[in-house]
């Protein structure tokens, strides 16, 4: 796999961070998104629920 298949992966970092600094840092590095952990188990589902469905339905990504 060539460095421009692997450019084409997803990047969201969740963490529990949310310093400016570290949200700056991770899109200079190029992330496709940025979500602060919810500590609630339910809210925490609830957005990865909500990543999955925004990755996987929603966005128009490349097949290959």
């Amino acid at each position: 796999m060539s460095d421009s298949e692997l450019c084409r992966i997803q990047v969201v970092v969740l963490t529990t961070s949310s310093a400016e600094e570290d949200i700056l840092r991770s899109y200079n590095l190029h992330a496709n998104a940025y979500v602060t952990k919810p500590v609630d188990l339910d809210q925490f589902m609830t957005a990865v629920r909500q990543i999955d469905e925004f990755f996987l339905q929603v966005v128009g990504l490349p097949q290959s």
